[in-house]
């Protein structure tokens, strides 16, 4: 049997590299290219190329899933950067943006990690926080200093959500963050927040089509099943479009 093709749009790293002086190189996270295959899936590395080309990619795949990097673009939620805003590549936003609604409007399966969670709620018209100290509520630590495939605080779980049907309605994650969710999108709703309140996990309101979380179950897929069964969900959800 054919095994479900998750599209993987690649990060850029803006910096020369070693290999012919190159700029600008497309590169994508080994653990994250484990856990889809692991899962049962093929991954399939995308370039960020013009956005009007985004459409041309759609029928290669059959799940989409974002990942980790910059910190989307404020403009496109309506706001000018403010200090404390990371580096930003609005070549990347545009594309993955225009793939993400391509996707979603032929009915394909979206999951989102990190950054790929806030490019969904900005990208369907939510809004974020450029930076967690806008947040008067954020007290605990989301960027932190323990090895990356650990945990360091938890998730509590929406009763009624998907994410709950996976992983429980705790979770114990870990966290290397800046930015959160701030307004939701109105197809989207909140499916897991940390004991602080800052948004940890987003989903379709009326159906199983997008589930994202803020946390990084690629570096933790090896040894939580948590983790391993996010990916899983992605792969079971694509199968049903192939």
């Amino acid at each position: 049997m054919k095994k479900p093709i998750i599209a993987m749009p690649a990060d850029t790293f803006t910096q020369a590299t070693d290999i012919i002086n190159l700029r600008n190189a497309a590169f994508s996270p080994d653990p994250a290219i484990q856990a889809i295959t692991k899962s049962g899936g093929t991954p399939l590395i995308l370039p960020t190329v013009a956005a009007e080309s985004a459409q041309d990619y759609v029928d290669l795949f059959d799940g989409l899933l974002l990942l980790g990097g910059f910190d989307v673009d404020p403009t496109f939620y309506g706001e000018e950067p403010h200090y404390e805003l990371g580096e930003t590549f609005r070549k990347r936003d545009l594309f993955e943006m225009a793939l993400l609604k391509a996707t979603v409007a032929a009915g394909k399966p979206v999951m989102g990690i990190c950054r790929g969670l806030q490019l969904i709620n900005a990208g369907l018209g939510g809004t974020l926080y450029q930076d967690l100290s806008e947040n008067p509520d954020a007290k605990l630590k989301h960027s932190q200093l323990a090895p990356g495939n650990l945990p360091t605080h938890h998730a509590n779980v929406a009763n009624d959500s998907r994410l709950a049907e996976i992983v429980g309605d705790r979770v114990y994650v870990n966290s290397r963050h800046h930015q959160a969710v701030k307004q939701v999108a109105p197809s989207l709703k909140v499916s897991a927040w940390a004991d602080d309140q800052v948004v940890e996990a987003i989903e379709s309101v009326d159906s199983d089509q997008i589930l994202a979380v803020q946390w990084h179950p690629e570096n933790m897929y090896k040894h939580n099943e948590e983790s391993q069964l996010l990916f899983k969900n992605l792969i079971e959800r694509s199968a049903r479009t192939h």
